[in-house]
């Protein structure tokens, strides 16, 4: 992440910092701007909520319908009631904190009493996605790590089950923007998802931690697509705007997502430089494939 943008996901999801508003969005009757983006479709399109945590919700909501996004990313538990008459879904519902995770047995009990929570609120609302995260290293090897975080998922798959429920655990980089993380390359999630062994625990595979990290996208996309139920998008470096200005070319990674059968989301999640409203109608416009 950028330096000058001094902001992460998880200052953000804190209330410790927050994504400036510019532009259009300040001006009243300002929706009457925003038109449709979505064409094709092929790929149903998300943005995670918290890249415009200043926005209102409700006003979000509506310029993200009128853009043709399918719904809003990463909302706690009690903001779903805010989609209520709208034609959005929550595509992916916040459970526990990015570093006291599930590699910890000492985190287990908090950790799935929240992921709990957020599968029973998904099901109330429709909602059928709900993130996890194995957390910070602290010091632990990796394969310690990985066995307490398939015993904590074995514990609450069956309830995501019941529920109808997907649990994803997210690939985050430790290079740039999460220090010390402990699902930082593919072959852990994987793993993971392998000795879980049910449908309901996935990978949300982010592009642009995974691209810091390993790179190799779309070979990976090809080669382990069976694990991966939700993706994330934003540019390299910077997480910033998927335009010319970074390295990663989106619509050829959305195409290899189409080419694997993929039917789940893609939501945006880059912290938009220039006019919010006019970078998320622009990234909708390159991936819609």
């Amino acid at each position: 992440m950028s330096a000058r943008l001094e902001i992460s996901r998880r200052q953000v999801l804190t209330g410790a910092a927050g994504v400036a508003v510019a532009g259009v969005l300040n001006l009243p009757g300002a929706g009457a701007e925003i038109r449709r983006v979505v064409n094709k479709g092929r790929i149903k399109q998300s943005v995670s909520r918290w890249c415009y945590g200043k926005i209102p919700l409700d006003k979000f909501c509506g310029a993200c319908a009128k853009m043709g996004l399918i719904g809003i990313d990463l909302l706690q538990p009690e903001e779903l009631p805010a989609l209520k008459g709208t034609d959005l879904v929550c595509t992916m519902l916040f459970s526990h904190g990015l570093t006291d995770g599930l590699s910890h047995k000492e985190n287990h009990a908090e950790c799935l009493s929240k992921i709990e929570r957020s599968i029973d609120a998904a099901s109330k609302f429709g909602c059928h996605n709900v993130i996890c995260f194995p957390g910070n290293r602290y010091g632990m090897d990796e394969q310690e790590g990985l066995d307490n975080t398939v015993e904590a998922i074995k514990k609450i798959i069956g309830h995501a089950e019941k529920k109808n429920v997907t649990i994803y655990m997210e690939y985050l980089n430790s290079k740039v923007d999460h220090k010390d993380y402990m699902f930082d390359n593919i072959a852990f999630g994987v793993e993971v998802c392998k000795r879980v062994g049910s449908e309901n625990m996935k990978i949300l595979y982010d592009i642009y931690h995974a691209q810091i990290m390993e790179g190799d996208i779309i070979r990976t996309i090809r080669d382990y697509h069976q694990y991966i139920g939700h993706y994330h998008t934003a540019g390299v470096p910077g997480r910033n705007e998927i335009d010319e200005t970074q390295e990663l070319y989106y619509p050829a990674i959305m195409r290899a997502i189409l080419k694997t059968g993929f039917t789940g989301y893609v939501a945006h999640e880059f912290v938009p430089k220039r006019d919010p409203l006019k970078s998320l109608a622009e990234a909708i416009k390159i991936c819609d494939v």
